[in-house]
């Protein structure tokens, strides 16, 4: 019998479509594929391990995925999210401690601004003090305040994204990507510098829409030449700083998320097929070629929904990697997708549904449910990394993410 392989060999089988010992499996390797900080708490107690809970991403009060689970779960994945960086690699006990609404005690970034309305809902502070995001008491996580459309006509001379990264991040992200290259076995996921074309995902941050979708989605047909340019723009952008982040991270990851870039809705894209080959893959492509010219890295792309009809345009734009494998949404059947694409990107994700299947069966339905879905993603040589469709909620019965992480280890473990 051959030895059982590392998780970072594991993971390298499968995202090069070769056979690994078993599926790999995903947990918190990016901040699409976590795990709330209340249900994470909750499954740590279930399983012996009694922990500070550190919460990675504060937005979305997501979890830090701790070694001791990271070995219980059987994950194979870490991140190298290189905003991140600097509290990934600081002890629980240097962050703020802080009562979530159900009582749960947790551990946020010294980084973090937190405000508090009389009602007690909590905000997030900018540098100035000023309020951006919110949430409601008793409020699972926090939502952007500032508008995402309406805000008027996009000025596309006053787009200029910034295309350096500080010294200090820089550090920081140099530190921890040699850290967990040289104490632990897990495959590095890394991610920092993302375009975001269609723009649900990142609609508040540095990129193309600048708050105005709707804007930005007229402009896509009726001012084609200055999308274009903006588009243009955002892209060396983001090479200019993919630069910096591969001076500092090495050979340490395999991959490198490219996009997060929510192009679809729950029953079909954003823009016809027509239009997205047009405008959006050839800016794709020139990312995904620089990054392949000049890393190692294969190209990770997170787009929600039903975004069947953009896969090969993005396949044949370069991108290796799709996640989070909406299965729930229109056309995203695993069946329907390993027929279509199956063996020409990998499947990040797509092994259980957290609309309907992980938050309302049974324990025996979940793993049913994951069983099913491994056997149609995992059937080929590889392709296939194991990961929940996108984050766990808090009101996720803990028995049920325990069910999904030991039929994702038993199923995955026979294909």
């Amino acid at each position: 019998m051959a030895p059982a392989m590392t998780s970072r060999q594991r993971v390298d089988a499968a995202v090069n479509f070769r056979k690994p010992d078993r599926i790999p499996i995903d947990l918190g390797g990016c901040r699409a594929s976590g795990i709330n900080s209340v249900v994470y708490t909750k499954l740590k107690r279930r399983l012996g391990i009694n922990t500070p809970t550190k919460v990675q991403d504060t937005m979305q009060i997501l979890a830090e995925i701790e070694p001791a689970m990271l070995d219980a779960l059987h994950i194979d994945v870490v991140p190298l999210d290189c905003p991140l960086a600097g509290w990934a690699s600081m002890p629980a006990q240097k962050g703020q401690k802080r009562r979530l609404f159900e009582g749960t005690e947790v551990l946020f970034s010294p980084a973090s601004h937190f405000g508090e309305e009389p009602d007690g809902s909590w905000t997030l502070l900018d540098a100035a003090g000023k309020p951006y995001a919110r949430m409601p008491h008793d409020g699972y996580y926090f939502d952007f305040i500032v508008k995402t459309m309406g805000s008027g006509a996009i000025d596309p001379d006053k787009y200029r994204p910034s295309r350096t990264v500080s010294d200090e991040e820089l550090q920081a992200v140099a530190n921890r990507a040699r850290f967990l290259r040289d104490n632990t076995d897990k495959a590095i996921l890394g991610w920092g510098g993302s375009i975001s074309m269609l723009g649900l995902s990142f609609l508040l941050a540095e990129n193309i829409t600048q708050g105005s979708l709707d804007e930005w989605l007229c402009m896509l047909m009726a001012d084609k030449p200055a999308a274009q340019a903006m588009m243009e723009r955002h892209v060396d952008a983001s090479i200019e700083k993919v630069k910096l982040y591969r001076q500092a991270v090495g050979d340490a990851c395999f991959a490198w998320g490219v996009a997060s870039d929510d192009a679809g809705t729950q029953r079909a894209g954003l823009i016809r097929p027509e239009l997205f080959e047009e405008m959006i893959q050839p800016h794709y492509k020139r990312f995904c070629d620089f990054i392949h010219a000049n890393t190692p890295w294969k190209t990770f792309l997170h787009s929600c929904g039903s975004i069947h009809d953009y896969i090969k345009p993005w396949i044949d734009a370069g991108v290796d990697i799709l996640n989070p494998v909406q299965i729930s949404a229109a056309n995203m059947e695993p069946e329907r997708l390993m027929r279509d694409f199956g063996g020409k990107i990998v499947f990040w994700g797509g092994g259980c549904d957290t609309q309907r299947v992980l938050p309302l069966e049974k324990p025996e339905v979940v793993r049913e449910h994951v069983r099913q879905n491994i056997q149609a993603f995992g059937a080929r040589q590889g392709g296939f990394v194991f990961c929940q469709v996108h984050n766990i909620q808090q009101k996720v019965p803990v028995e049920n993410v325990q069910a999904m992480f030991q039929a994702a280890y038993e199923f995955g473990s026979q294909v």
